[in-house]
């Protein structure tokens, strides 16, 4: 009798190193190791009919991956995941027995030449992942997706006393999808003219949840279903699922910022300026990273200088470019991150005074889609 009782309260599976692993990198990223709640430091293994599941959440985003296994028990259990991910990074390829006791949480782990021993906790203590309800839902690529959260991520403010800033601006269309990050000091505005939806909404994604979702996606396309409701996002690829609170605030009006009269226009190849910025940035003062631009006829002279340090570096490119003369200031380092989000060879800067915003776009259009970047000037006290 004792022996029956001692097998039903323990759970058992076995599985691969390198499938688990591959699996467990997926969702890792959501850990945080700072937590109030030890048990957001643990994955949640559940187990139902030869299926494991596991999940893991900081409260704010959660993501799951589903793998088979070799199981005769459903059960659940919370693993440490910094010491669960160390010892399978340190293990070559084999076969796995995992032994759970769901009295105590102690777990075995067999390999085929050692056994370790840790103790989790109770699975049921877990927090409770959302579940989607009244949701609406959009299919997209996600190449689109990954192409997206590149050319956006890096304009996403930090600034907590601006929440809205803290993450993407998803707006759905019947005309197509359009993405808008900006901190104030740039903003990247990326259109999509082939994934429509039927109903128009407008939420923000937080960054982390963007930037799990962008490892997460598989190199070979797939597709993307992104659901969502009042407060949460859900995506759903391949055998991953990720969940986020959507950040509560208005966006900003991104369109007021953008200048609609540009009669200044250079156009130069991207990896000329790219070079010429990265050299100059080095002579540049640490704080401000200013540049200058002083465009005349034919030619651009960018022009670095750290008074405090007499550092000084100026470089002149051809480009072709046509407007008045016209000297304006920038942050080397926003137009450096601006240009490396661009995969273009050509691109284009639209200017009207030293003191308003430019725009920044590639010259190859794609009619699929629609990039634009702005980035704000440095004032200059001549």
């Amino acid at each position: 009798m004792s022996k029956s009782k001692q097998t039903d309260n323990k759970m058992k599976f076995i599985v691969s190193t390198g499938a688990l692993l591959k699996q467990l990198s997926l969702i890792d990223g959501v850990i945080s190791t700072n937590t109030v709640l030890p048990i957001l430091e643990d994955f949640l293994f559940e187990i139902k009919k030869g299926r494991l599941t596991v999940f893991s959440t900081d409260l704010e985003t959660s993501m799951s991956t589903v793998m088979e296994v070799e199981a005769k028990e459903d059960g659940k259990i919370a693993i440490p995941a910094r010491m669960l991910m160390n010892i399978l990074k340190s293990l070559p390829e084999q076969p796995l027995t995992f032994s759970i006791d769901e009295q105590n949480y102690g777990i075995e782990i067999t390999s085929d030449n050692g056994k370790y021993k840790l103790t989790g906790e109770n699975g049921d203590d877990y927090p409770r992942i959302p579940v989607a309800e009244d949701i609406k839902d959009i299919k997209i690529s996600s190449s689109v997706l990954k192409n997206a959260i590149n050319k956006c991520l890096f304009a996403v403010g930090t600034d907590d006393l601006r929440p809205a800033m803290t993450g993407v601006n998803f707006e759905l269309s019947k005309e197509g999808i359009t993405f808008v990050s900006t901190d104030a000091h740039k903003l990247v505005r990326f259109k999509r003219f082939d994934t429509r939806s039927t109903t128009s909404a407008s939420f923000i994604i937080p960054r982390k949840a963007l930037q799990l979702v962008n490892g997460a996606l598989p190199s070979e396309d797939t597709q993307v279903n992104l659901s969502y409701n009042n407060s949460n996002a859900f995506f759903s690829f391949g055998t991953v699922n990720l969940i986020c609170r959507l950040i509560d605030a208005r966006y900003p009006d991104y369109n007021a910022v953008i200048p609609t009269d540009n009669p200044n226009k250079l156009i130069i190849t991207t990896s000329e300026i790219l070079n010429s910025l990265r050299r100059l940035i080095i002579f540049s003062n640490k704080t401000t990273h200013q540049v200058t631009f002083e465009l005349k006829g034919s030619e651009l002279t960018i022009t670095a200088r750290d008074l405090d340090f007499s550092n000084e570096a100026t470089e002149k490119l051809v480009c072709n470019y046509s407007g008045e003369d016209i000297e304006i200031s920038f942050n080397g380092r926003f137009l450096s991150e601006i240009l490396s989000a661009l995969s273009t060879d050509e691109v284009k800067f639209e200017f009207s005074t030293p003191t308003r915003a430019s725009l920044i776009s590639p010259t190859s259009t794609d009619d699929k889609e629609d990039t634009l970047m702005l980035v704000m000037p440095i004032m200059v006290n001549n």
